[in-house]
């Protein structure tokens, strides 16, 4: 078995295709009820349900503005939706349930916390539907890794329970729930590239010229968002911080599929904060550097840290030289961009 577990792309993956994992076995699954519901029973044919397969993200650039006074930081968030995805399969149930399965599902919370389960909630009341579902996440994205797996979650849901409901709702009428629910889901939902400003739910697309090959390298443990926002609060007291603002090398090299020069343009003002942090993620930057790495950056909050490859060969042999280095648990490479939430299939209940 390969040392590096290898993402094929959204149209050739199928979920029952082998996978080789990066470092050792992976982690038990779960599954263990959670939300309870009440009330009516929710829209839906018994039985039925729908599965969603929903990408991760890595931010190309986070410039990050100072405090606002309602504890939000403005933002120039530049998203790339990569090649590892979670899927959410959304059943008919007795009352709303959360299950999870695959690597550190133990880490995901089953409860109204948990953003699928807030989804649900959300575009029931929304259509006065009470949310009597099973919603079952079979996780592939890093938890708490800086990749926006929980966002992923919350929009794959949402899509999800519009189509077991036959809502039909429109993507503007789902991306303003998802900027509800937090500052990344909405890009979850649409994927691609996109620079996003506000908190980070105000999307653009972008253009992407070519594909991009990346491996991502996975710690030890996670990082609170909340906490690295802290950290660079704390860093930056009292400094003069610059409004936020998309630079126009990375966007163009974006559009013209220039690996050579995102690299050059890469940035994440977290990264500060989150090495404050977290100093041994210094170790496993320079560890995929000196692998050959184009550029490297922590992966938005971190603590996944995200290394620009030449291509496909090259994205491998830096994980490989990763997983040797010990500075991180496991490996991953994957294509980017990715398409949004996707509705992939019919499931039985």
């Amino acid at each position: 078995m390969s040392a590096v577990e290898r993402t094929e792309t959204q149209a050739a993956r199928a979920r029952g295709a082998s996978s080789t994992q990066a470092a050792g076995k992976q982690g038990a699954r779960r599954q263990a009820p959670g939300v309870q519901g009440a009330g009516a029973q929710g829209a839906g044919a018994r039985g039925a349900g729908v599965r969603v397969r929903v990408p991760a993200k890595v931010n190309v650039q986070l410039a990050v503005g100072a405090a606002r006074p309602d504890g939000f930081h403005d933002l120039a968030n530049v998203f790339l939706a990569v090649g590892l995805y979670d899927e959410i399969t959304v059943t008919p149930a007795d009352e709303l349930r959360i299950t999870c399965s695959g690597p550190d599902a133990h880490q995901v919370p089953l409860d109204e916390s948990n953003l699928a389960a807030r989804a649900a909630i959300a575009l029931g009341a929304r259509h006065g539907i009470e949310p009597r579902v099973h919603i079952h996440i079979d996780k592939d994205i890093p938890v708490a890794g800086g990749m926006a797996g929980g966002s992923a979650d919350g929009a794959g849901a949402l899509l999800a329970c519009d189509a077991l409901w036959s809502l039909g709702s429109s993507r503007e009428e789902l991306l303003a729930l998802c900027a509800d629910l937090g500052s990344d889901v909405p890009f979850s939902l649409l994927g691609g590239a996109a620079l996003g400003t506000g908190r980070g739910e105000r999307l653009t697309p972008l253009d992407v010229g070519g594909a991009f090959h990346w491996a991502f390298a996975v710690a030890d443990g996670g990082l609170s968002t909340p906490a690295v926002y802290g950290e660079f609060d704390r860093l930056t007291e009292g400094t003069d911080v610059p409004a936020p603002a998309a630079d126009p090398a990375l966007v163009e090299a974006l559009r013209t599929g220039d690996a050579v020069a995102l690299a050059a343009t890469l940035a994440n003002d977290l990264q500060p904060a989150a090495l404050s942090l977290r100093p041994s993620l210094a170790a496993t930057l320079s560890a995929g550097t000196a692998a050959g790495a184009l550029g490297a950056l922590v992966s938005g909050s971190g603590p996944t840290t995200a290394f620009l490859a030449k291509d496909e060969d090259a994205a491998t042999r830096v994980a490989e030289a990763l997983l040797a280095s010990g500075t991180c648990r496991t490996a991953r490479v994957a294509p980017a961009p990715a398409p949004g939430a996707t509705v992939v299939g019919a499931e039985d209940g």
